[in-house]
């Protein structure tokens, strides 16, 4: 848990969760911030499974898991391959095209560039290709007459994506199997503080949205999941503009590393379908191993 990127003080919320979780399934937990140590920590403690409770770089692009399959020891949630994948979000959607899966049309950007002139007709998003949890996102209006003004702690290169109108959907999977699609409800963008403040957002669990566009989310996360590789649990998120049918549903990226807090999405769709918190970790610990 914690670790030492962006997306440090979920990791560590989702980390506490999963601890108090992981105990009252009946496991040993040992606690472990994650530090430049990481390797040494963990031949000390020698434990039986870790389960990777880390968010963003370094515990969901493939480093952590590197770290594990080199010492044989096994964990939850993807691999390095599918982590890695995942985590770029251009790359993602290349695996997606190839599989006809529908996404928005992007390109990747220098930050200098995308701060001095439109470098596509807006609306658009701009948001770090490789950050997730909604760090660091900008929306560009319509109406727009000057460029977004980027922060320095953006990272160089940015995707800039067209900006898809309507709902926030989102479907996690669990090992072969599609749970079940939630509806977010905003005041405004699901961004950092709508998804981990307490009433940032409203979650509809079963979404209220046609049978046809239910369909579609659970058949389309369980193919991202299958296509980039991903093992576990994992959550595609969708954007669905209402006006277009099953042609306004698009994907946006697949999160290898769902948040496991209080407000968090994917244990709320387990408890939709009878699965309890502790059963569900209790699950993951159990699906864990190394060669993922």
């Amino acid at each position: 848990m914690g670790g030492p990127s962006a997306e440090r003080e979920v990791s560590l919320s989702s980390g506490r969760e999963c601890v108090a979780a992981l105990r009252e399934a009946g496991y040993e937990v040992v606690e472990v911030d994650a530090g430049r140590d990481l390797a040494i920590q963990l031949s000390e403690i020698s434990p039986d499974v870790v389960f990777n409770a880390l968010h963003g770089r370094w515990g969901e692009d493939g480093c952590v898991q590197g770290i594990l399959e080199w010492m044989r020891i096994p964990y939850t949630h993807s691999g390095v391959l599918a982590s890695a994948l995942a985590m770029d979000k251009e790359k993602t959607k290349a695996a997606y095209r190839a599989a006809g899966l529908p996404v928005a049309d992007s390109v990747l950007a220098d930050k200098v560039e995308v701060a001095t002139r439109h470098v596509m007709a807006p609306p658009y998003v701009v948001k770090p290709h490789n950050e997730g949890s909604s760090v660091g996102v900008y929306i560009v209006n319509e109406a727009a007459n000057s460029p977004p003004q980027l922060s320095d702690d953006m990272p160089q290169t940015v995707m800039v994506e067209t900006f898809v109108p309507g709902r926030e959907l989102t479907t996690t999977v669990m090992g072969d199997r599609a749970l079940t699609v939630t509806d977010i409800l905003t005041d405004g963008w699901y961004d950092y503080h709508a998804k981990y403040a307490a009433g940032g957002s409203r979650h509809v669990v079963p979404a209220d949205i046609p049978q046809e566009i239910f369909d579609a989310c659970m058949k389309y996360a369980l193919r991202a999941h299958q296509v980039l590789g991903c093992r576990g649990v994992s959550r595609t998120d969708f954007r669905w503009d209402e006006a277009r049918g099953l042609d306004g549903l698009i994907l946006l990226e697949t999160n290898t590393q769902p948040g496991l807090t209080p407000t968090s999405l994917s244990p709320e769709q387990a408890q939709a379908v009878g699965m309890s918190f502790p059963e569900l970790c209790r699950w993951m610990v159990e699906d864990a191993s190394c060669d993922r």
